[in-house]
């Protein structure tokens, strides 16, 4: 892969929420990790560990509370936010298709073909810093799963269930549930991504100073700015 075609894939690796219910491969899913557990951490400890939940009877029971926990905690975002006001009487709008993704994915959370709790395994006081030793794990299995053809989504609905899923899964007290990341074959198409423009989240030499040496590459698809 060239500089062009990585550059392709990051920008059209967007969250997947909707998967056929295909089996993830062995082979494939091997791949996918291992990639993860390329990734840097602090000091290179590797704290970063992944329990991956498909067909066995703890997996099940787990999958079960997790999409119990998945759809009470869209249920409660979408009301508290109105997800389902306003511009989501439009069919088309991108709120409307976001609501429409999102309540697909938490309605169907059981039959999503892999599902995998990124921990991290605690080796001294809680930091501001430590998601930097898990989440580019995460990242590296997001960008993996892409590369070969899955679609994947984060999402922290398990908090409201991680005493269950401690006990359920024999997770030590000093390993936190910091991620759970659903991978599967996209039910449509990847990317491209809608962002907000490059000049919004980029200053230099200061916060909010324009950084007028970079600009969106043509085609680059922008979503409207919010605060």
């Amino acid at each position: 892969m060239n500089a062009d075609d990585f550059f392709e894939l990051l920008s059209t690796a967007r969250s997947v929420r909707r998967y056929s219910p295909e089996p993830v491969p062995d082979a494939d899913l091997a791949k996918i990790l291992y990639a993860a557990s390329r990734a840097p951490s602090g000091t290179n400890r590797q704290p970063f560990r992944f329990i991956v939940l498909r067909d066995g009877p703890r997996a099940r029971r787990a999958r079960r509370l997790l999409g119990e926990s998945f759809r009470r905690g869209w249920a409660r975002k979408a009301e508290e936010e109105g997800w389902n006001r306003g511009s989501a009487a439009d069919p088309d709008s991108p709120k409307s298709r976001v609501n429409r993704a999102i309540q697909h994915y938490v309605d169907h959370f059981e039959r999503i073909p892999a599902v995998i709790i990124a921990c991290y395994v605690r080796y001294r006081e809680l930091t501001h810093s430590e998601g930097a030793s898990v989440f580019p794990a995460c990242q590296n299995l997001f960008l993996m799963a892409r590369a070969l053809g899955y679609g994947a989504c984060y999402s922290g609905w398990h908090n409201a269930v991680a005493d269950e899923l401690r006990e359920i899964l024999e997770i030590p007290a000093n390993v936190e549930l910091s991620l759970t990341i659903t991978i599967g074959k996209p039910l449509g198409r990847h990317g491209p991504l809608r962002r907000r423009p490059i000049r919004d989240t980029v200053f230099d030499d200061g916060w909010e100073q324009g950084a007028e040496w970079i600009s969106d590459p043509p085609g680059a698809r922008l979503s409207k700015r919010r605060s």
